[in-house]
């Protein structure tokens, strides 16, 4: 008997289901953090080597994970992850001292990005099914999940139900949720035959890298600063220091659903070259102005402008003619995630040495990074 052709629909719900996976159960860690660090009795400077685990882990993980997905393709490697992400995050809840945690916190960064690999390799293989733009709403739905897992570990921490049951939940949820969507997962993709393990990226990719680098730099320092500026520099009541980030969190989520519309009617060199200026421009408002409406405004406008960078350079970088999307894809990841990285910790020597305003103004050019490398590189649309 032959197989039922799979449609590109389902592919496309399943791919995006995938993402769901991937962002609640990263939302439902940090949702636990404070609890984490209350159970175990963590200092700050212990919770900061608890959290550093994480991005170390996902760093480590970045070549091996391209090459795993080369090596046997996405379909197999996003089912293992997406399993496997969320029962470490079981350990997390299980660990009792601080050394049971790190390892844990490790391997869930690894996971994590090993599943995000798959998991956009599988969506640039969907959108080539259909000739057009969609890989801004599968970030979307991701953006959503942390929402709904922040929700959710809203409702639990306040019913006191303990990290352990509640990420056991989300986990069971999860696996279930893998064995009823692998089936539609895409079975191939893209071959790049003898893909070595370590890859110098094209000048093409490097700069697609460098993109995503001037973006995420703005990206962490919203997710790790934005509560901070508004506490010091706007001086708004304790109730509202998370304004600025909740206004940056909405619109980043609603511009990566209408980011692929905008694609398909101006092009992707137009949106990621207004992506820039949209970026700088809400952090100089920000800067200038710093009282709630218009640093809303600003924090608005970066959330607008970070909205569909990645996804679009991740989307142009699995299109690779020189590499498999897998290993294109962690090339231009390792140079962005490096930019997350180094923002936070940039911000905050900046504001020692300075003031939190300046380093939000080094910020802000950083980010017309994206709008100076987009206009240089040749775009397939």
């Amino acid at each position: 008997m032959q197989p039922v052709p799979i449609s590109k629909k389902a592919h496309r719900l399943a791919v995006a289901a995938f993402f769901f996976i991937a962002g609640i159960n990263f939302a439902s860690w940090a949702s636990r953090i404070p609890d984490v660090k209350a159970k175990l009795q963590l200092s700050d400077a212990a919770l900061g080597g608890v959290l550093f685990a994480l991005p170390v882990g996902s760093m480590i993980s970045l070549p091996f994970a391209g090459w795993l997905v080369a090596k046997f393709g996405s379909k197999k490697i996003v089912t293992i992850a997406a399993i496997a992400y969320p029962l470490s995050l079981i350990l997390i809840g299980w660990a009792g001292t601080v050394w049971q945690l790190v390892p844990m916190v490790f391997a869930f960064g690894l996971l994590g990005n090993l599943c995000n690999i798959s998991i956009n390799t599988q969506a640039v293989g969907v959108e080539s099914l259909y000739g057009r733009s969609i890989m801004a709403s599968f970030h979307g739905i991701w953006s959503m999940a942390g929402f709904t897992g922040a929700a959710i570990g809203t409702f639990v921490v306040s019913n006191n139900i303990t990290p352990l049951i509640h990420f056991s939940f989300v986990a069971a949820g999860c696996v279930i949720s893998v064995i009823l969507i692998r089936q539609y997962a895409l079975a191939r993709d893209a071959s790049h035959p003898d893909q070595p393990l370590f890859v110098k990226p094209d000048e093409h990719l490097l700069k697609l890298g460098l993109i995503a680098f001037s973006c995420m730099v703005c990206e962490g320092t919203m997710f790790d600063w934005s509560g901070v500026y508004f506490q010091k520099v706007v001086a708004v009541p304790k109730e509202m220091t998370t304004l600025g980030y909740a206004a940056f969190m909405s619109t980043m989520a609603g511009g990566r659903f209408l980011g692929d519309w905008i694609v398909t009617r101006v092009g992707k060199k137009l949106v990621l070259e207004g992506s820039g200026i949209t970026i700088a421009t809400g952090l100089l408002i920000a800067v200038l102005f710093p009282s709630v409406v218009p640093a809303t405004i600003g924090f608005l406008l970066v959330g607008i402008g970070v909205s569909s960078v990645v996804p679009l350079v991740y989307s142009s970088a699995g299109k690779s003619k020189t590499m498999s999307p897998g290993v294109a894809l962690t090339a231009v990841s390792t140079i962005g995630f490096l930019g997350f990285l180094l923002g936070p910790p940039v911000v905050g020597f900046m504001a020692q040495a300075f003031s939190l305003r300046w380093s939000f103004t080094l910020i802000a050019l950083l980010g017309m990074g994206t709008t100076v490398l987009a206009s240089m590189v040749k775009w397939e649309e």
